[in-house]
């Protein structure tokens, strides 16, 4: 008997536990890989049917991603999405490991849960809710910013929603008000799992809390900071169209530092209707984002093979 059939013989509860979600994760992330020919293809409708309509189309092979990289606004699009990638993931990580250190050393279990809920609670509004808080702080003539610290001060007036030196660091701020907290949570948890006999061992060598949160702390959890990273790094071409296209309200005079691939497909799809370039994208962010993740997967396998995922 083959080795795959001796386990699902021998393992055939935990099979039978597995296929639901083995049922899912084929139908919403392998089976719609098949409409990535789109891609590949001058889609139309050509009576109403989309798989018809598809095998009709004709092949135009890479035509439609020429029109990402033979776009004027191409290196700012691909600048700006890697840049703010970048500092999302090291905004995200240090931030909320710091949080979450923090939290451990609150000794008041209860105070503890309440900054917790606190700084979930944002992981759970959505990019229109965000888009009205931002507003009502930096709205240039009803803005907290403006009319009350600014006018305290004596500090003239900002057109945030026209001025693009400031929107770099507005974004990064609301992409961790959004996320910070729900990452904080994991590496809370990771943390908390932590045999806490480590910490005993190291208070009676004579150990500081800075010693144990250096020594201990962040040794054991570096296979959680590591996981995350590499999620974050698969996404490093994509971006959320609601940071990016609604928080700033699609001004125009923002483009240069607000405009990723999304919105600019998206901002392009809306003008032009064709899904051929939009399925381009979206396979040419998928292929490069496997790609990214696979190298910084090797290169923590070369630094620490029993970090790597795969």
């Amino acid at each position: 008997m083959s080795g795959f059939w001796y386990e699902l013989k021998k393992n055939k509860a935990l099979f039978l536990m597995l296929l639901p979600g083995a049922l899912v994760l084929f139908l919403y992330n392998y089976l719609p890989m098949f409409g990535s020919i789109v891609a590949f293809k001058n889609f139309y409708f050509s009576d109403g049917n989309f798989i018809i309509s598809l095998f009709k189309s004709e092949w135009v092979g890479l035509k439609n991603f020429e029109f990402l990289f033979r776009s004027p606004d191409a290196y700012t699009i691909i600048r700006n999405t890697l840049l703010y990638n970048l500092a999302f993931i090291f905004s995200c990580t240090v931030i909320a490991i710091a949080f979450a250190i923090m939290l451990n050393e609150i000794f008041s279990r209860k105070l503890a849960k309440f900054y917790q809920s606190a700084m979930f609670l944002p992981y759970f509004l959505s990019w229109i809710v965000f888009t009205y808080l931002v507003y009502a702080y930096i709205s240039p003539d009803k803005g907290f910013i403006n009319m009350t610290i600014f006018k305290f001060f004596g500090i003239p007036p900002v057109s945030w929603y026209n001025e693009t030196r400031y929107w770099p660091l507005i974004i990064v701020l609301v992409n961790g008000w959004k996320w910070i907290g729900n990452n904080c949570i994991i590496y809370l948890a990771s943390i908390m799992a932590i045999d806490q006999e480590l910490y005993e061992a190291a208070r009676i060598d004579g150990a500081g809390r800075w010693h144990q949160i250096t020594h201990i702390t962040l040794p054991q959890i570096m296979p959680v900071i590591i996981v995350m990273f590499l999620v974050f790094v698969g996404r490093i071409f994509n971006t959320d169209l609601g940071l990016f296209f609604l928080v700033p309200r699609n001004s125009g005079l923002l483009y240069p530092v607000t405009q990723t691939i999304d919105v600019y497909v998206y901002n392009t799809l809306i003008r032009m209707g064709d899904i051929g370039m939009s399925s381009a994208a979206a396979l040419y962010q998928s292929v490069v984002g496997f790609i990214t993740i696979v190298l910084a997967n090797l290169a923590v396998k070369k630094i620490d093979p029993e970090s790597s995922i795969f």
